[in-house]
């Protein structure tokens, strides 16, 4: 479980495809507490540590994975966002997470502001049902609050903190990203359909 509060980008140093999965290495400073079988959100996706080598560590990342998020579009030298697991007895700043991402998210407006951005996004129709005004969104992992949902267009509010220390800086129109909409609706939807 995760918090959508992204802790430091790290950088992709290599990338090994194979048939099923690839190997994602990434260089990070948060490895103090961290072991080999923990779990990390790498632009909100969870992935298993399989290897750690000094300030980098290895996660295989299989094909389910790769086609529903964008870690397949990843290049040597690319930011990431990064969010260790939560601990019980911390705050929960943002909203529960589970890193379990459900499709992407395409950008289709950018308005860049001093006092904040908003970024407008296409989602798919079906997980509408799981998005509304003022509710959790999670994209790349940053958990942010639904501004405005228009059909199945969706904007969001970045305060500049947010926008400087996370990829959304990099990120442009036309770009993707990994959407998880908000798990506590799900759950609501499972016992409604049940108690039918």
């Amino acid at each position: 479980m995760f918090t959508g509060i992204i802790e430091e980008l790290g950088t992709v140093v290599s990338i090994e495809k194979l048939p099923k999965l690839s190997k994602i290495s990434i260089k990070t400073t948060l490895l103090n507490d961290l072991n080999i079988g923990d779990s990390i959100a790498v632009n909100g996706v969870c992935l298993t540590i399989v290897e750690i080598d000094n300030n980098v560590f290895l996660s295989d990342v299989v094909n389910e994975t790769l086609n529903l998020s964008n870690l397949s579009d990843l290049r040597i030298n690319d930011n990431v966002n990064l969010e260790r697991c939560m601990k019980l007895d911390d705050r929960i700043n943002g909203h529960i997470v589970q890193g379990h991402v459900e499709s992407l998210a395409e950008i289709i407006s950018k308005d860049k502001s001093m006092e904040q951005t908003i970024l407008t996004v296409k989602i798919n129709e079906s997980l509408l049902k799981y998005c509304i005004y003022k509710g959790s969104i999670c994209l790349d992992g940053i958990s942010l609050t639904i501004a405005k949902i228009v059909s199945n267009i969706v904007d969001v509010a970045i305060i500049p903190h947010t926008l400087n220390n996370t990829t959304l800086s990099f990120k442009n129109v036309g770009d993707k990203l990994n959407l998880e909409t908000d798990m506590l609706a799900k759950y609501a939807e499972k016992i409604y359909e049940k108690d039918k």
